[in-house]
């Protein structure tokens, strides 16, 4: 089987995968890398050590910016791609002061308000699906707590722009997003579809910022076929 290593987005853990865990698992040996460093680079660097030889990598929003890192770092070493709802620019200037303000708002004792407040209401679409989705996400942030919170947010804020990274996505790459993504909209992914024109790109309609939950069927069914 090969090996497949997925990697979710910020303050998320191998839920945010599990309708594809269920269905991959009999294509592949699955691995979720939660990220824990301070630095997109040495996320990356932690995931690589903690491989071996070649594999398929996918990841989410955080997760799709952690996998460009992995890609730009050791190319040979990346069969199959997927990147999902994610950017390959750095942070947009305004975040900086936004950011450095949630953790101390999240070291102050205000994770669960962070989360409910500021981050989850932009992730989703309306749906019958919505608030039991929510509740995992509130679960998954509880579960990583405050430092994972400070770490993956400083990740974030101190990325590097890694559209040049595109250039060496390997033929067998997916870019797949939720039509109304409002966080990494379709626009992202048009853009990096331009940056590596042979990469298949899927749209997922009626789905925000987490399709593998707000749409498992279709986002399963695109990653067999990449995965195949």
């Amino acid at each position: 089987m090969k090996p497949l290593v997925l990697i979710p987005g910020f303050m998320c853990d191998d839920r945010l995968f599990e309708p594809q865990i269920r269905a991959l698992s009999e294509l592949s040996a699955i691995t979720v890398a939660i990220p824990k460093e301070k630095i997109i680079h040495d996320m990356a660097a932690e995931i690589l050590a903690q491989t071996s030889g070649q594999f398929a990598l996918g990841g989410l929003s955080m997760g799709g910016i952690i996998a460009l890192e992995i890609l730009r770092q050791a190319p040979d070493r990346i069969t199959h791609l997927a990147l999902m709802d994610t950017t390959p620019l750095a942070d947009a200037p305004a975040n900086y002061d936004i950011r450095t303000r949630q953790i101390a708002d999240v070291h102050a004792g205000r994770l669960g308000t962070i989360m409910r407040d500021e981050l989850k209401p932009a992730y989703l679409v309306e749906s019958p699906r919505k608030k039991g989705i929510l509740d995992t996400c509130m679960d998954m942030a509880r579960s990583l707590g405050t430092d994972i919170f400070e770490a993956q947010s400083l990740a974030l804020r101190d990325r590097p722009d890694l559209q040049s990274a595109l250039a060496r996505a390997p033929a067998k790459t997916l870019i797949l997003y939720g039509a109304k993504d409002r966080l990494c909209t379709p626009e992202r992914h048009h853009l990096m579809h331009r940056l590596a024109p042979h990469a298949r790109l899927v749209k997922i309609a009626d789905a925000g910022h987490m399709p593998t939950l707000e749409r498992p069927e279709e986002t399963t069914r695109a990653l067999q076929d990449w995965l195949a």
